[in-house]
């Protein structure tokens, strides 16, 4: 049993980092650079976790930041929360504002991405990664044995339902704090912080998106991070983008009054409105 649960964690922080580093801090945001190596090192563990493909993933958090908390966000909870944990999934096809060829350029150049988007078939490219993961397991158990292979295979379901439970949790703003003024509903939230090895920082993520760091206070752990500034020192990474609280804090305060300035000339046009 202590076996079983020591391999349990090793998976679970392999899957989740293979999340938050590779697939979202790496091809999302590309915010640090580094060889297709240590790229793939990354990306694997989270294609592993049942989460599609890496195009497919990046272009749907993509959009997600191009559209948030709006009705174009692929997953806003604004608009029903049980479409933005999993009914935003039966998609069969890529929306006209959610074009891999537009919003993943960048990765369509890897020819393991392609493949694994099976040219832009959903239902496809879902099923092929099916297949790689289970296949995946099968191998584990004949190479090691049903311990091994059972604690992966729990490890990567888990890690699939952090993402899918923070796209909710960390969009309403009744659940968590926010540091920084922002224009959508993000909020930190500690505890799926701690499950999603430092994503949990919402709104610190939402204020600027291509930061390698998410945990800004000394307070909020961001293993992640940790994982990125270990391979910055030992030189696996380079071009870390480290934003600090004290800019976000100064941008914070910009949001603010311009928040404040278009309720302003709001108020001024329904005053003119009324007065006409």
């Amino acid at each position: 049993m202590i076996e079983f649960v020591a391999l349990f964690l090793v998976f679970y922080v392999w899957h989740a980092m293979g999340i938050t580093i590779g697939y979202h801090r790496l091809l999302s945001h590309r915010s640090f650079f580094c060889s297709k190596a240590v790229e793939y090192f990354w990306v694997l563990p989270g294609y592993l976790s049942f989460e599609g493909s890496p195009i497919w993933w990046s272009t749907m958090h993509r959009a997600h930041h191009r559209h948030v908390d709006t009705p174009l966000d692929p997953h806003s909870p604004r608009y029903g929360v049980m479409h933005a944990l999993t009914g935003w999934l039966e998609a069969k096809e890529y929306l006209p504002h959610i074009d891999p060829k537009l919003q993943a350029k960048d990765l369509l150049k890897d020819p393991i991405y392609r493949f694994l988007e099976c040219n832009g078939n959903l239902m496809a490219g879902h099923a092929m990664m099916f297949v790689i993961n289970i296949a995946f397991r099968v191998a584990l158990f004949a190479m090691f044995g049903w311990v091994v292979a059972l604690a992966s295979l729990l490890a990567g379901a888990s890690v699939l339902g952090i993402p899918l439970l923070l796209n909710v949790v960390c969009h309403m703003t009744d659940l968590g704090y926010k540091n920084y003024d922002t224009t959508d509903d993000s909020v930190n939230v500690w505890w799926v912080a701690l499950l999603a090895q430092g994503e949990g920082w919402h709104n610190n993520h939402h204020a600027c998106p291509g930061s390698a760091r998410s945990g800004m206070r000394p307070s909020e752990i961001d293993t992640s991070w940790w994982m990125i500034s270990a391979m910055r020192k030992l030189g696996l990474v380079y071009n870390v983008n480290e934003a600090k609280h004290y800019n976000l804090m100064r941008r914070s305060a910009v949001v603010r009054v311009m928040r404040r300035k278009k309720i302003k000339q709001r108020l001024q046009n329904e005053l003119l409105q009324v007065s006409g």
